[in-house]
């Protein structure tokens, strides 16, 4: 929201107070309070008819600065609130500033207004004169802030936004839409950026933020909100990826998926014709094909139309549901069923959830209906705690009749004009619904299937949306170009603290061409989740041509023998909150070339990947300092490429950019079949480029049973030694190959 009028003037109808002189301070052992008049006071008289303005300064945990700005305090408490985990640390205060860890927030004394926040000796950003506002006008009230942006500090995150991956100079407004990939709306929004000057941002506040992203004030990025109050926290890094780290271990850290939800996803697709006859001939000529099968979704149909959702299998098209999923699970596929909070008004739980009160209702009392989506659906009041338990209910039918996973779409539009049972605000609600809903579903899984065995396929989120992986880039086009903005949506996302990311291979809406199904399968094979789905046509790679086969099962195999080395970056996400699929600002924040990258991406810590956006294989990415190795040798295109650099390259279908950064082990596990098996056993650990010194590498193992490999290099003579279980391994450098058996722990090799 956009409230000046160039640099000098406000927009007409506004009145516009900011603080101008700092009156006094207060200080206790963990805050500082600050009161600031919005106009020098030289004598009694200018305190006559002027307002004041409180800035509080909290620490909610080292490195970590709230920072309160409020005018009126008469304003009622209003909910939900995000959950922000917080941790004790040292803080020191004195009468203009308070320390938390290494991050300093320094307040200037009289006249000269401003707020600096500092770290490592240097100014970060600070709030300087005209930063703060509290405003008036037609439309209400407002508080909004703004901090500078350095010369050549650029700005990402707030949530999974489909354009350009930097935010300067864009408008972003914090509101949950279903908009698609295509434009400026967005089914995640995430109130958090980070930058590359050493700091991230998370404006504390469920509702409607608007951000202006060095767009109405060029130097500065402003944010505002409704209301009397605005809080926010600086998070100091100093790399982007301690920014991350940090701001999960405030807002919450992702679960840790199942290893086979790693593997690809075939679904019905949504408008098709299916019943358990196409599902058998999907799943058959796939398994024919020898492509490799973890998980099967039935995508809406499942249920009766206009009858979504009763969670009641349509018996005109599947008689038998238990018999149907046994059938299934002893093919060894896991099965997931799309679902959503509406209640259409034709579904038998329609009633009961309105004579019960489990739906929202209007002020007057009226159930909230429409008939946008569903015919007179109702929209479940998860601030009910029997609201909760009767949808969970539900769910827990379904997975005690055999299902694995639940998509849980939609979540999006939620309206503002009702009443919450538990008197949430309903504006703050509107982006706070996918919380609760998600995490109703995904407790029924864990709960149901045990800690590290839930997973759900997930559209919308928030704020602490991490904590239920996966989500999905939501509905895509069947083209180049939404390849690229579902590429771009990810990253945005990977960069607001989430550690898991998918997309519809081959786009949601229409049929792709050949080429870019192809190009897709690639892409979607290096992400962290892979699912095959479209709208109104299937996604089965014989209905494209039989190179689309061949292609996926060679990338499918790629995946599932890289598995060793994806769980372990799983793992890491779930433990740090550093994503699978790292933006190359994340990875590189060092090398400014990597500041503007979007087309490409790293694959935990050592993997680069660069899809292809064009049906002749034409690419073009950016490689890093050092003898970056390819994973796979690529016809025409050399082997190991020496960075810093640009490169331009022609890719078949059966190969895309997938480098391996100097001095990475990475450890390939022994199947190609399934996603979900003992990495250890057959592991082979390759070496490319190995530095001197000695690194470490965790292969998982069940149950915790890892096994750690040491490499150690010293001139040209490299020792490689396991500790772990005494199972077989091999270890290859280049062209060389030394197979060990389960009781050997050790191996030298020699550079050539």
């Amino acid at each position: 929201m956009k409230f000046t009028d160039g640099y000098w003037r406000k927009r007409g109808g506004l009145t516009v107070l900011h603080p101008a002189h700092l009156q006094d301070t207060a200080t206790a052992p963990d805050s500082l309070t600050v009161w600031a008049a919005t106009r020098p006071i030289h004598h009694r008289g200018d305190t006559l008819n002027s307002a004041l303005i409180t800035v509080n300064c909290t620490a909610p945990a080292p490195d970590v600065i709230r920072v309160t700005v409020s005018h009126f305090a008469g304003e009622r408490s209003r909910t939900p609130n995000f959950t922000i985990d917080e941790v004790a640390g040292d803080v020191s205060v004195d009468r203009l500033s308070l320390t938390s860890g290494a991050l300093t927030a320094r307040f200037s004394d009289g006249d000269n207004w401003g707020l600096d926040f500092l770290a490592d000796g240097r100014r970060l950003t600070g709030s300087g004169w005209k930063g703060m506002g509290v405003v008036s006008g037609p439309d209400g009230d407002y508080i909004h802030e703004q901090l500078d942006l350095g010369v050549g500090h650029v700005v990402y995150g707030l949530g999974e936004r489909f354009g350009p991956l930097i935010k300067n100079g864009q408008t972003v407004d914090i509101w949950q839409e279903d908009g698609g990939t295509s434009s400026e709306q967005a089914y995640k929004n995430v109130p958090f950026y980070l930058t590359n000057g050493g700091y991230g941002v998370l404006v504390d506040h469920p509702g409607k933020v608007s951000f202006e992203v060095a767009s109405e004030m060029v130097t500065r990025t402003q944010f505002s909100v409704a209301g009397q109050s605005l809080s926010y926290l600086v998070i100091y890094g100093p790399t982007p990826a301690d920014i991350i780290r940090k701001y999960t271990a405030l807002t919450g850290r992702p679960a840790l998926p199942p290893a086979w939800s790693f593997g690809l996803w075939l679904t019905t697709s949504f408008t098709t014709d299916y019943d358990e006859e196409t599902v058998n001939k999907f799943v058959g000529g796939m398994a024919d094909r020898d492509l490799p099968l973890s998980v099967f979704h039935f995508d809406c149909f499942w249920m009766r139309e206009f009858n979504w959702c009763d969670f009641e299998w349509d018996p005109r098209v599947f008689p038998d549901p238990p018999g149907m999923l046994k059938r299934l699970a002893d093919r060894g596929l896991k099965t997931c069923l799309w679902i959503n909070p509406y209640i259409a008004q034709r579904s038998p739980l329609f009633a009961e959830g309105a004579s019960r009160g489990y739906l929202v209702r209007r002020p007057n009392g009226d159930v909230f209906q429409c008939d946008l989506w569903q015919a007179g659906m109702g929209l479940v009041d998860f601030t009910k705690p029997e609201a909760r338990e009767w949808y969970a209910g539900k769910l827990r039918g379904l997975v005690e009749m055999g299902v694995d996973a639940f998509k849980s779409d939609f979540g999006e539009r939620v309206p503002t004009d009702v009443v919450w049972h538990d008197g949430s605000d309903p504006e703050r609600m509107h982006n706070y619904y996918t919380q609760l809903y998600n995490e109703v579903v995904f407790e029924v899984l864990r709960s149901a299937r045990g800690e590290g065995e839930a997973v759900l396929f997930a559209r919308s989120a928030t704020v602490g949306g991490q904590q239920f992986p996966v989500h999905w880039g939501g509905d895509n086009s069947s083209t180049y170009e939404s390849m690229a903005e579902s590429l771009r949506g990810g990253l945005s996302l990977m960069s607001s603290g989430f550690g898991f990311w998918s997309h519809d291979i081959g786009g949601f809406e229409g049929m792709p061409d050949p080429a870019v199904f192809k190009r897709w399968v690639a892409f979607g094979l290096l992400s962290s989740h892979s699912r095959l789905h479209g709208s109104s046509s299937y996604r089965v790679p014989w209905l494209f041509d039989e190179e689309s086969v061949d292609v996926l099962r060679h990338f499918t195999h790629l995946k599932y023998r890289l598995m060793p080395y994806i769980y372990g970056a799983a793992r890491e996400a779930h433990l740090t909150g550093l994503p699978v699929m790292r933006p190359m600002p994340v990875a590189f924040p060092a090398d400014p070339a990597a500041t503007y990258l979007d087309r490409q991406y790293m694959l935990g810590a050592d993997l680069l990947v660069a899809p292809v956006f064009s049906a002749g294989g034409e690419v073009s990415y950016y490689v890093p300092e050092g003898r970056w190795t390819r994973y796979v040798p690529s016809t025409g295109n050399a082997d190991v490429v020496e960075g810093p650099r640009w490169v331009r390259e022609i890719h078949g279908f059966d190969s895309a950019p997938l480098l391996v950064r100097p001095g990475a082990v990475i450890p390939v596990g022994a199947r190609r079949d399934r996603p979900d098996y003992d990495y250890r056993d057959g592991v082979t650990l390759r070496l490319f480029e190995p530095a001197e010194g000695r690194t470490a590498v965790v292969v998982p193992g069940p149950a915790g049973a890892d096994t750690v490999f040491t490499v150690s290099r010293s001139g040209p003579e490299i020792v490689v030694g396991r500790m772990g279980d005494a199972l077989p391994w091999q270890v290859q450098l280049g062209d060389q190959v030394t197979s060990l058996a389960a009781d050997e722990d050790s191996c030298t090799l020699t550079l050539g």
